[in-house]
């Protein structure tokens, strides 16, 4: 296969010629375990890890290579490798780090379109859609909502689902399919161009691997049922990975996700809740938190119900979370500087003596 068929460009191409590609093969992350990577390039796939300096200099682990990265690297024999330089990103999608608060974790890199999955048999949540949807506007990814497992439902309960996504949720697709049945699975395959990357974004047991087995056409992906003690999916999924699809598209998939905390929201938030923040240029004061202040317009539209109060707590939560990640990631970069001034210090007074 082409590297093109991977979802190579002319924007990338520029960037290989100006790093000396005549010591280096070009490839592109497919799976991702432990900061061991597989890597796969026009003609073969390989083992791969980062070279030491790129280990010492990074700052965090955006500076790491993630499932959907093109990278430059060197071959060391027949099935290993060394990743000497990340080509620039034109989007990541990011969540926080579970149980480390100021700390990113990359889901996926380079990624065009985001598929949505809830099932609507269960895990089916407003509010954590309205999360999905910040991360995607913030990271500058096309979100599709994609429902699954229809086949448990009745249609009027898909209808009621239908209805409280589409007063909520404006110029996003939304598509109800079957795994079992494969209903509405010709309007998402009709929806994938060739070349293009989605990624999947979903709690587990929503239906993903299997939806991803049912677009490529075989089972490369395990699957299980959901824990009948937890009324819960496992985790099936262990690992990311990019796979291409029959069609030309290019899909990674992700382990379940039962946390999902928000990161970079600048036009994340704003986007996803842009009913508010157009309400919030009427309010009194510039500063307004929309929280208890006079002569708030969101309050006084969750007042009238002209804005849902469902919406507006959605809003308050993941805002709160920013403010509080944003803290976690200003103290985290203060500590660094002052432990970088306490080493230079040091330095220079045992230069002195």
């Amino acid at each position: 296969m082409k590297l093109e068929d991977f979802g190579y460009n002319d924007t990338f191409e520029k960037f290989r010629n100006a790093n000396n590609p005549e010591n280096f093969e070009t490839g592109r992350v497919v799976s991702e375990h432990k900061e061991r990577y597989i890597v796969k390039t026009a003609d073969f796939e390989i083992e791969a890890e980062i070279t030491g300096s790129m280990r010492f200099s990074s700052r965090s682990r955006e500076d790491f290579p993630a499932v959907g990265d093109w990278v430059l690297l060197s071959i060391h024999d027949s099935d290993f490798s060394i990743i000497h330089r990340i080509f620039p990103r034109f989007s990541m999608i990011s969540r926080q780090a579970v149980g480390q608060f100021g700390e990113i974790q990359i889901i996926a890199a380079n990624i065009d379109y985001t598929f949505l999955v809830q099932a609507v048999d269960r895990d089916f949540n407003t509010g954590r859609l309205a999360r999905y949807l910040t991360i995607c506007y913030s990271s500058k990814v096309k979100p599709v909502i994609v429902l699954t497992k229809t086949d448990l439902v009745d249609r009027d309960r898909l209808s009621e689902i239908l209805d409280s996504i589409n007063k909520r949720i404006e110029n996003v697709p939304v598509i109800a399919i079957s795994n079992e049945t494969q209903d509405g699975y010709d309007t998402l395959k009709n929806i994938i161009e060739k070349s293009k990357t989605y990624c999947m974004l979903g709690s587990s047991g929503v239906g993903k691997s299997t939806l991803l087995n049912n677009l490529c056409g075989s089972n490369i992906m395990r699957t299980d049922s959901i824990s009948s003690h937890t009324n819960k999916g496992r985790h099936i999924t262990s690992h990311r990975e990019l796979s291409v699809l029959d069609n030309g598209g290019i899909l990674i998939d992700n382990p379940g996700m039962r946390e999902v905390g928000v990161v970079d929201t600048a036009n994340g938030l704003e986007t996803a809740f842009d009913k508010i923040f157009i309400l919030s240029k009427n309010c009194k004061f510039k500063d307004c938190t929309h929280t208890s202040e006079t002569g708030c317009s969101v309050l006084e539209a969750v007042e009238s119900s002209e804005l849902d109060k469902s919406v507006y707590q959605s809003y308050l939560k993941i805002e709160k979370e920013k403010a509080y990640f944003e803290s976690t990631v200003a103290q985290r970069r203060k500590k660094d500087r002052d432990f970088g001034k306490m080493i230079n210090n040091y330095k220079k007074d045992r230069n002195r003596y």
